[in-house]
């Protein structure tokens, strides 16, 4: 498989380095002082760059008929512009917030236990999350899909960080902190004055976040529409 790498940083080459690995062929390395050119080239591309740039990038793969994995967070106000041009396109599109599969499997649980934690009010969901401090985007877009899969099977219909104002009973609070070499870290508690149950899931590197974007680029080709990790996952 000939793949495109969107975006390469510290991601980048780690999922360069397990493509490789899992006998796959790189034949873009696109940095923002480089084209496109070799895009056309590709079965896949894979797109971990910056906010600003993922847009351009999925409209470049949808526009050349190249199937995109997208895991560039903090420019979700424009997702529906990209499923309409993926529709438009016929092409096929992946976006994640995390592609690790302990975060997919901690994604499954955070909406079974907020399910279940629907029916208890005396219990007040709050969420913190921290990364490294190259990480653009705050809350992580791992915090917002947990925060929304909380919101879909709760009485909960909104997500503010911590030191915003205009909280009510029905906001989940997450504070965003940015610490020195941390790959990713989410917990979620359920407090009451009695006790409190938490959920956490602690990223010992960023290999898994890799290995799953190649996976899910693996799956992704041949495929036509917008997938999700659930669909690569069967989850």
């Amino acid at each position: 498989m000939k793949i495109a790498l969107l975006g390469y940083g510290k991601m980048g080459q780690i999922i360069e380095e397990i493509a490789l690995s899992r006998g796959h062929e790189i034949v873009l390395q696109k940095t923002s002082q480089s084209s496109f050119e070799g895009l056309e080239k590709a079965d896949v591309a894979i797109d971990f760059s910056v906010p600003s740039a993922a847009v351009r990038n999925i409209s470049e793969c949808l526009h050349t008929n190249v199937p995109i994995v997208s895991g560039t967070t903090g420019w979700l106000d424009e997702y529906q512009a990209m499923v309409d041009l993926c529709e438009k396109q016929n092409g096929a599109f992946i976006y994640g917030s995390n592609f690790s599969l302990g975060v997919n499997i901690f994604f499954e649980l955070n909406t079974h236990l907020a399910r279940v934690m629907a029916q208890f009010d005396q219990y007040k969901v709050s969420m913190e999350e921290i990364h490294h401090t190259q990480k653009l985007d705050a809350p992580s877009g791992t915090a917002i899909s947990l925060a929304q899969g909380i919101i879909k099977e709760s009485n909960y219909k909104h997500w503010a960080l911590k030191n915003e104002s205009k909280k009510d009973e029905h906001t989940i609070e997450i504070n965003a902190l940015r610490i020195e070499n941390v790959p990713g870290t989410h917990t979620i508690c359920y407090d009451s004055d009695i006790d409190a149950i938490e959920i956490k899931h602690t990223a010992h590197n960023r290999k898994g976040f890799a290995l799953g974007a190649v996976v899910a680029a693996e799956w992704l080709v041949g495929k036509k529409g917008i997938y999700t990790m659930k669909d690569v996952l069967n989850l």
